[in-house]
């Protein structure tokens, strides 16, 4: 998979953003640049700081220092609503699903969001095409398999049309045929937005990586091209272990 090419705009910006808790810095001095239709990669063990920098992108955290932009607008002291208006959203590991409701209804929902009347139906339509959820538009979302209801939890991210989606361990707790399935839809979104994974399963991140940014104790060990970076001696020291030798 090529990396976007370099002419390709920076869209988001963060410049040496740190966090602190109570005397605790849990990011510490990051700064990271993304391009237009780039899909970024962000590992690291627990607690290294990745799913903290990773609230400050969505607004979900306001960094104690430094700055964060969206495609030239400042956006760090901004609240995650007006900040979902400039384009981003957000798939998190916490259920988002009205188990009640339907596929079709739970995607009509967001959708509704940007979309008004006629303009709604037809973006679900689309989502359930595009994620191959045809099958399921009426079955309730309590009712899914954890697979199925990952990617319906995609598709309502997808329904406001993002052109930023950031995606929290969107493989967690899927088969081997579920993190194949799900990679592919990365990738092919990856295609025309941009994408930024926070994710702990290294086949994923083998599967769909361009570029991989990796935390540790609150700062950027390492970044690059996924193949040298998943190499890299200190990687594999710090988080992969066993798993990459």
């Amino acid at each position: 998979m090529s990396a976007p090419a370099l002419a390709s705009p920076v869209v988001v910006e963060a410049l040496g953003v740190s966090m602190h808790f109570d005397g605790v810095t849990a990011v510490d001095d990051v700064s990271l640049r993304l391009r237009e239709r780039e899909l970024r990669c962000l590992i690291g063990p627990n607690g290294a700081g990745k799913s903290t920098f990773f609230k400050m992108l969505s607004g979900q955290l306001r960094p104690s220092v430094g700055e964060v932009w969206l495609k030239g607008r400042r956006c760090d002291g901004l609240q995650t609503h007006a900040i979902a208006r400039l384009g981003l959203s957000i798939k998190t590991q916490v259920p988002s699903l009205m188990n009640a409701l339907s596929v079709a209804e739970n995607l009509w929902l967001a959708a509704h969001v940007h979309h008004k009347g006629e303009a709604a139906d037809q973006r679900v339509e689309q989502l359930l095409t595009e994620l191959g959820l045809g099958r399921l538009r009426a079955s309730p979302a309590g009712a899914l398999a954890h697979g199925q209801r990952q990617i319906v939890e995609l598709g309502v991210a997808l329904a406001t049309d993002p052109w930023l989606l950031l995606l929290d361990e969107p493989a967690g707790g899927l088969t081997h045929g579920g993190v194949e399935h799900m990679a592919q839809l990365v990738r092919r979104l990856a295609a025309r937005i941009t994408v930024v994974v926070v994710e702990h399963d290294m086949r994923f991140v083998r599967n769909i990586a361009q570029t991989v940014t990796v935390f540790h104790q609150g700062r950027v060990l390492a970044e690059g091209d996924a193949d040298a970076v998943l190499a890299d001696p200190r990687v594999r020291d710090v988080y992969l272990g066993r798993e990459a030798a």
